[in-house]
């Protein structure tokens, strides 16, 4: 009885319901896109952290990372087939990316430079670390001779794609090592300290230079990011030598830091858009309340106690509140699947240094507390209005003044 009294007083001033309605639908809508936004941001900026550097993590000899070794090259780790068939078994593992660093001498004519290598699997990094930035030429892929090259770096040799360059190096055991390799293209990162001094080569190529068949590092492509608490078991479980480190941890400072710097400044500007939407809907709602004076006046007059005026206009307010709710969100999916299918171009982002678009992740759980954010204003609204005019005098509002 109570629903089908609300319903049937929301139809008898349709300009008045509709006003509301927009008002709810227009608060929640945007509040739903701007979550969407807020997801889809932090995302994209994890995928291009996972497959422009790091992967979703590495696994390395325990404290190698935290130590500096006269011989690092006894840290490193052996027996790398064998681990990586059992890494491939762990659940969530999709690829296993083996990498050796090194300092090295590249040169080019008269011109010599140092640079800081790695030795990679091109043709299976080519595949998953597919964000990195190449303005010449590309990533690095089953050329058993080639090599990429930072933009610094490139420029200070004076080479591009198909030009030769020399790399020179030390052997384990001291001895000179040198290969000549191509160059198949020259990448930037954003970052100069990177882009001055980093190439990269195949690893068979940079094992040959150092006269060991061990690896370095060993980084990992997950199915997700949930599945990294596997990698971590596993390791603690089988390799207790070994640790496990995700990529968060890995890029702190560019990543990691710039993450929680974010979603702080999102969590204010989310604290200021609720404060707005909840001034406009209580206003809204609360106008409407209190035009209908006289007609709360008569149903005082007639014996309703303010109880039932308040459960009647909170019925009211919920079923405006859960129509404009869902057509809020109704309309933001919609927004999502045709104006903003594309995503929203956004400036270079830490760590990078081109456009990219963000898209609007709409969620379930952002959908379900959007909606419980719309009926309970409504309903507060709706509430705190009636509970004002249902205590004034009856006669004053009869008058309706």
């Amino acid at each position: 009885m109570l629903a089908r009294l609300a319903v049937r007083n929301l139809r008898r001033n349709l300009r008045r319901t509709l006003a509301v309605l927009l008002t709810v639908a227009t608060g929640t809508g945007s509040l739903f896109i701007f979550h969407g936004f807020n997801a889809g941001i932090m995302n994209q900026y994890r995928d291009n952290t996972i497959h422009a550097r790091y992967g979703y993590g590495q696994i390395n000899v325990r404290g190698y990372r935290d130590h500096v070794f006269q011989r690092p090259w006894e840290h490193w780790i052996a027996g790398y087939a064998a681990l990586r068939r059992e890494l491939l078994q762990v659940p969530g593992v999709r690829q296993v990316f083996p990498r050796l660093s090194f300092a090295a001498l590249l040169s080019r004519g008269e011109v010599s430079v140092s640079g800081q290598g790695q030795g990679v699997d091109g043709p299976a990094e080519s595949r998953f670390f597919d964000t990195m930035n190449f303005e010449r030429g590309a990533n690095l892929t089953d050329e058993p001779d080639g090599i990429v090259l930072g933009r610094g770096l490139a420029r200070g040799l004076g080479v591009g794609p198909g030009d030769e360059v020399t790399v020179s190096s030390m052997t384990v055991d001291g001895a000179p090592a040198q290969t000549r390799l191509r160059v198949v293209g020259v990448f930037h990162t954003g970052l100069r300290e990177f882009d001055d001094a980093v190439f990269r080569i195949p690893l068979a190529q940079a094992q040959h230079l150092l006269g060991t068949d061990r690896v370095e590092t060993v980084s990992l492509g997950l199915a997700s990011v949930a599945d990294w608490s596997a990698v971590e078991s596993f390791v603690r479980a089988r390799h207790p030598e070994l640790e496990a480190t995700p990529f968060q941890i890995l890029d702190k400072v560019y990543y990691q830091h710039s993450v929680d710097w974010l979603a702080a400044q999102f969590g204010v500007i989310q604290l200021i858009i609720l404060a707005i939407l909840l001034l406009g809907i209580f206003n809204t709602v609360s106008t409407a309340v209190l035009e209908r004076k006289q007609e709360i006046g008569n149903l005082r007059a007639n014996g309703e106690s303010v109880l039932d005026v308040l459960r009647l206009l909170g019925a009211e307010g919920l079923v405006l509140g859960s129509l404009g709710a869902l057509l809020g969100i109704a309309v933001a999916l919609a927004l999502n699947e045709t104006v903003l299918a594309q995503g929203i171009l956004m400036p270079p982002a830490p760590g990078i240094t081109r456009q990219f678009h963000v898209r609007i992740e709409l969620q379930a759980l952002m959908a379900a507390k959007t909606f419980a954010f719309g009926c309970l204003a409504a309903v507060a609204g709706t509430l705190a209005a009636g509970l004002r005019v249902s205590r004034m005098p009856i006669a004053e509002a009869l008058r309706g003044v």
